[in-house]
């Protein structure tokens, strides 16, 4: 059985940080591109970013560039964004995925597993 379990949501003000991780049990997390995807109330889920299997490449949506650092550790089968500089619009519900593509461009696209999501809440 397929988990994805993601922690380290939270409540906190703009300028702030937080780390998000995501633990994976049940496939092989070395051979899946791996991604954090977010979805505000009201608004359509969005990817933030994503990091090719090897972690050797990894991409952002601009929004963020600059202040999320997206990272895997393979022997742990852990997913990480770190996220600094916080603002009220990166509240949302953050959504850890495995998927099945990975493109520098573009990312990964969509997930073919996916977590329950972890609430981040950014005040001003």
């Amino acid at each position: 059985q397929v988990q994805l379990v993601e922690s380290g949501g939270g409540l906190v003000q703009a300028g702030g940080s937080l780390r998000l991780s995501c633990i994976v049990s049940g496939l092989g997390f070395h051979a899946y591109p791996m991604g954090w995807f977010r979805q505000a109330p009201g608004k359509e889920r969005e990817e933030v970013s994503s990091i090719h299997s090897s972690g050797s490449m990894t991409s952002y949506v601009d929004s963020v560039k600059g202040r999320f650092t997206i990272s895997r550790d393979n022997a742990k089968n852990t997913l990480y964004l770190q996220m600094n500089s916080l603002k009220p619009e990166d509240t949302a519900v953050y959504y850890c995925a495995a998927g099945t593509y990975y493109n520098a461009r573009t990312g990964m696209g969509d997930g073919k597993y996916w977590g329950q999501g972890s609430q981040v809440n950014v005040s001003s």
